[in-house]
């Protein structure tokens, strides 16, 4: 009866609402583990659930049980989705009399800790961003380009959009300091660091000129590409990564490596995380003490690896 009411509801998913076949395939994979958990109950029919009997499939998944793995936090959350999907059908169609699983939650999901690079391995990144290798005529202005961008990212700690929507006003070379916009159209003015100031003034002097003239108009973006228009997020993403290639980084990079970097190192150096939080732009200290979970775990590790009676 259970199993015959799960292919109907995998007929309707597939026939009425179309899903994609990956789409389905998991589906039926999630939920035929829930059919052999609920028949392994005892249970023969939908309306023999109850929600007890979701919750503890739940923390199967989640703990793993005969023959099965435990799941991460989003693939138990796939599944619970799969789950609520028949629940919900069965009510709808009035096969049962109630839906016992429109409460049941996902886990929340851990909190991942960001990954920061030494700052070995920064200085690296920073200076593999300007070889001067790039082919083309171009190359030397987008070697500038691409060093500029990225002092500034871990000088300023500053989400990529953030870098790739400022305008070549923004900059206060005076004053060493930029007004990045952050989420929310809230403003911030956050110091640059002299490295960094070298890097966008070499930039603007030498790069900036030759790439902005190749479009019609003028253009206040600070970042520009090869046609002349504002430097694209993915864009962005890219010449990190190309950096970090050149560097020999193996770890993985993304658009936030770098101010993760920023962050990191400047708690490791002391840095109230107040002023911490401020220069991050974050509505909340909450955000911003993820990373004191990074430096208390490379403290750990020290301590692991020096304390006579760590282990």
């Amino acid at each position: 009866m259970l199993a015959r009411e799960l292919d109907a509801y995998l007929d309707h998913i597939a026939v009425e609402r179309g899903v994609a076949i990956n789409t389905l395939a998991a589906y039926r994979r999630d939920l035929g583990r829930y059919l052999d958990f609920a028949m392994a109950r005892g249970i023969g029919s939908l309306d023999e659930v109850a929600e007890s009997d979701v919750v503890d499939f739940v923390m199967a998944l989640r703990s793993g049980d005969d023959g099965h793995p435990s799941l991460g936090a989003s693939s138990v959350a796939r599944a619970l989705i799969a789950v609520r999907g028949w629940h919900r059908f069965a009510a709808a169609e009035g096969q049962v009399t109630a839906d016992v699983a429109h409460a049941v939650k996902p886990p929340a999901p851990g909190r991942r800790l960001p990954k920061a690079l030494p700052y070995d391995q920064v200085v690296k990144l920073l200076e593999a961003a300007g070889a001067d290798s790039a082919a083309g005529a171009d190359g030397p202005s987008r070697a500038l380009r691409d060093r500029a961008l990225l002092e500034l990212l871990y000088s300023t700690g500053a989400r990529i959009s953030e870098m790739v929507a400022l305008d070549v006003d923004d900059l206060d070379t005076a004053q060493r300091s930029v007004v990045l916009c952050g989420k929310g159209g809230q403003q911030r003015v956050v110091p640059i660091g002299r490295p960094a100031l070298a890097a966008v003034d070499a930039y603007l002097v030498r790069g900036r000129p030759l790439l902005a003239a190749r479009t019609a108009g003028d253009t206040a973006a600070l970042f520009v590409n090869v046609r002349g228009t504002r430097l694209s997020r993915q864009s962005a993403w890219q010449i990190l990564r190309t950096a970090a290639a050149r560097a020999g980084i193996g770890a993985a990079v993304s658009p936030h490596t770098l101010r993760h970097c920023f962050a990191t190192h400047l708690l490791d150096g002391g840095a109230d995380i107040r002023v911490v939080q401020e220069l991050l732009g974050h509505s909340s200290v909450t955000t911003t003490q993820i990373y004191t979970l990074v430096t208390i775990t490379t403290m750990r590790e020290v301590w692991a690896g020096a304390h006579p009676r760590a282990l």
